[in-house]
């Protein structure tokens, strides 16, 4: 495909995203649809939607957005003009108005939005925007149950997949090239790596979880916390993995069973869990609440989430974060640990929930300060960990 043509299929691509689907489902779709479109040319297109979800998302149009992406990459207006050419699988040409706009950025947040960043980062709001928008590395963890990190790089070294440690945490591998396909690598197969962000792997290992402890991962998701949180725990103890999603927690046996992860338990919870009786009869040594979020910390990967956010949602996410903390207040046992955890940068989901759960539950203590996470500061998206005690 000529470079015009790919151009014109992201901008397909960017109208599928902006319409409600995920960027890499639209991206597999549209591969599934266009079979004759190659490796390299998915890969382009790829690049070519990301980044204007990166670069322009705060663009009205789909075009707009590639026009904003284009021009973040380093094309001239001119450049670009040519490729908007009317020609056969090319974009139609430039209206008036998008020739003006050329080499303008679009906005790259709400003002609403703007303002809670510089609430969190102050005068480095922009150097932390920048670093949150960049493309993200991939990251493992070694699976302690089954490797050490060495022999983890040279079973990923056997498969052609060149990674680093990182310094922080022991667990965590960097792969240094971009496009690879660890999830079919032996490495992968053999449960001796999951990919998962360094900054996942911190806050879960800053839950503390324990050999012989009883361990309660509340809103477990596919399980990528619980599976560190087995490996923390030697495979000795009771941990269990709740979610209201079936297709999500249903991930997580085969992923447990690859890891050798014998202690994990899986409960499915009814949606309105929260509004009935505590569906546990039990208190647990470690609670924790992975709660849902903006996953503003998770732009580098996901930058189309940002279209989707508003004031309204931000207002139902916190007020849920809020009752699975009361909730999970009560299934902490005295001298127990509540762990609350977010992949959001902003202080409403964060420091502020952090102390609001606080004023309502005097018989707990922060155990130790809270954690932030991002990738300007540690390399990693960006994540929040608040630690009681009770």
């Amino acid at each position: 495909m000529k470079l015009d043509a790919r151009v014109q299929a992201a901008i397909e691509i960017v109208a599928e995203v902006m319409a409600g689907a995920a960027a890499d489902r639209a991206l597999k779709a549209w591969g599934q649809t266009h079979r004759f479109a190659g490796s390299g040319d998915r890969r382009a297109i790829g690049d070519l939607v990301y980044a204007a979800l990166r670069t322009g998302s705060g663009a009205a149009t789909p075009r707009a957005a590639i026009l904003a992406g284009l021009a973040g990459q380093g094309l001239s207006p001119d450049g670009i003009a040519a490729l908007f050419s009317g020609a056969r699988h090319a974009p139609a040409p430039l209206s008036e108005a998008e020739r003006a706009a050329l080499g303008e950025a679009a906005p790259a947040l709400p003002d609403w939005l703007a303002a809670s960043l510089a609430r969190a980062w102050g005068g480095n709001a922009g150097a932390e925007l920048a670093a949150l928008l960049a493309r993200a590395p991939m990251d493992l963890r070694v699976n302690t149950l089954k490797a050490t990190r060495e022999t983890a790089l040279e079973k990923l070294a056997e498969d052609g997949i060149a990674a680093e440690p990182l310094d922080r945490p022991a667990t965590a591998l960097r792969v240094l090239a971009g496009g690879v396909d660890v999830e079919s690598s032996a490495a992968h197969a053999l449960g001796l790596v999951e990919v998962q962000d360094a900054g996942s792997q911190i806050v879960a290992e800053l839950a503390d979880a324990r050999p012989g402890s009883s361990v309660l991962d509340l809103c477990a998701g596919a399980g990528g916390k619980t599976l560190a949180l087995a490996a923390s725990m030697h495979n000795n103890g009771r941990l269990l993995a709740c979610d209201t999603g079936p297709v999500r927690l249903k991930r997580l046996a085969p992923r447990a069973a690859r890891a050798g992860a014998t202690i994990v338990e899986t409960r499915l919870l009814p949606e309105d869990w929260l509004g009935g009786p505590a569906p546990f009869a039990e208190t647990f040594d470690r609670v924790l609440v992975d709660a849902p979020c903006t996953g503003s910390g998770t732009w580098r990967r996901n930058p189309e989430t940002r279209l989707r956010l508003t004031p309204e949602g931000l207002a139902r996410l916190t007020a849920l974060q809020a009752r699975l903390l009361d909730a999970a207040a009560a299934l902490v046992k005295p001298g127990g640990r509540l762990v609350y955890v977010t992949c959001s940068v902003l202080c409403e989901e964060n420091e502020d929930q952090a102390a609001s759960f606080l004023a309502r539950h005097p018989a707990f203590s922060r155990a130790a300060p809270d954690t932030r996470l991002g990738p300007r500061a540690t390399g990693t998206d960006g994540f929040f960990c608040a630690v009681f005690a009770r």
